[in-house]
């Protein structure tokens, strides 16, 4: 615990992280993701922008134009780049930016790929300058060029591939070089889901795992899991195991109530992490506006954990505002934190 009474921590989201976790990687949860376009839940216009490339492609007999997809975590960029592969017919390669440390790394990944094969990059805004500019003529050209040996006898070869699609994702776009952006040819943002979109995947969930859940209970649910997929299905079964154990299996809404205040998830789905947040800004610097280091430094927390893990959220309900001097809590913030609004 710090000085100013918080605990320290570099990840308190905890369940309601949008982050892949590796309870996300069981095959109880990892079924539960829809396998074609059909079956997909929200983000419309993106869906529908797939639909009719991967439907062109297909007629045309040519590989898919490259995919970049831009969002927060947890909203299904992932769960694209496998639904692209089923679609096209064609095997899922995946691998994360960080990952590609070196040129060779990427040579003997892209080497491997077959025809329609989708090549997944997470995290894509992390790739090393050397690694990134390796990929310009693969996305281009469907080739790359090997240098042997080093100065006087130094030759090049070049290498054809075979025709893949590369699906990006990444939660900050604006970290992008513009020569990699633009040879993407589909770019489309992830945006959080409504509760409608939500209640609609709890209950596919519920269906898919054999649960008794009541309307009431996935309108609870759904309101308490931040406009994210990932997360709404990693509470579904963490109230499972609740409802269980004290509700008979039945997954009422007064069930969800109680086993998320458990969890330290509120009525707004907010985290134990985001309450801290907002009490800092309000208590410690009058409601704002305040820089983002010093909220940081209060916290002991990482400054990246916060832009990318706590502001999305609350930024999308109206509880933070950005200005050009800083963050400032709104008074609907003040309200649902029960200061008096000022």
């Amino acid at each position: 615990m710090n000085s100013n009474g918080f605990k320290s921590s570099s990840f308190k989201q905890g369940i309601v992280s949008g982050q892949c976790m590796p309870a996300d990687l069981e095959p109880e949860m990892i079924s539960l993701r829809p396998e074609r376009l059909g079956e997909y839940i929200g983000q419309r216009e993106t869906i529908e922008t797939l639909k009719i490339a991967i439907q062109a492609a297909k007629q045309r007999g040519e590989a898919l134009e490259h995919v970049l997809l831009h969002g927060p975590p947890g909203l299904g960029k992932t769960t694209l780049a496998h639904i692209i592969a089923n679609e096209m017919g064609g095997k899922l390669v995946i691998t994360s930016g960080p990952a590609l440390e070196k040129g060779g790394d990427l040579i003997g990944m892209l080497t491997q790929l077959e025809t329609g094969d989708v090549f997944f990059v997470d995290e894509i805004h992390r790739l090393s300058k050397a690694v990134e500019e390796l990929l310009y003529p693969a996305m281009e050209d469907y080739c790359i060029d090997f240098v042997f040996d080093k100065g006087i006898h130094a030759r090049s070869h070049r290498f054809r591939l075979k025709q893949f699609v590369l699906v990006g994702a990444t939660t900050r776009v604006g970290l992008l070089s513009s020569p990699l952006r633009d040879r993407f040819g589909i770019f489309r943002s992830l945006d959080f889901y409504d509760q409608a979109d939500l209640e609609k995947i709890v209950d596919r969930s519920a269906r898919l795992l054999e649960l008794q859940i009541e309307p009431r209970g996935a309108e609870e649910l759904a309101r308490r899991s931040r406009g994210t997929p990932r997360i709404v299905n990693r509470l579904l079964k963490r109230v499972r195991d609740y409802a269980q154990v004290r509700c008979d299996g039945r997954i009422s809404k007064s069930a969800v109530a109680d086993a998320l205040s458990l969890e330290g998830v509120d009525s707004l789905g907010l985290t134990p992490l985001d309450r801290r947040y907002l009490q800092t800004i309000i208590e410690y610097y009058g409601g704002g506006p305040v820089g983002i280091e010093a909220i940081a430094a209060t916290l002991q927390e990482e400054t990246d954990t916060l832009v990318d893990v706590v502001e999305p959220f609350l930024l999308k309900i109206g509880l933070l505002v950005r200005t050009s001097s800083g963050r400032k809590a709104s008074s609907a913030a003040f309200t649902h934190m029960g200061y008096r609004v000022e």
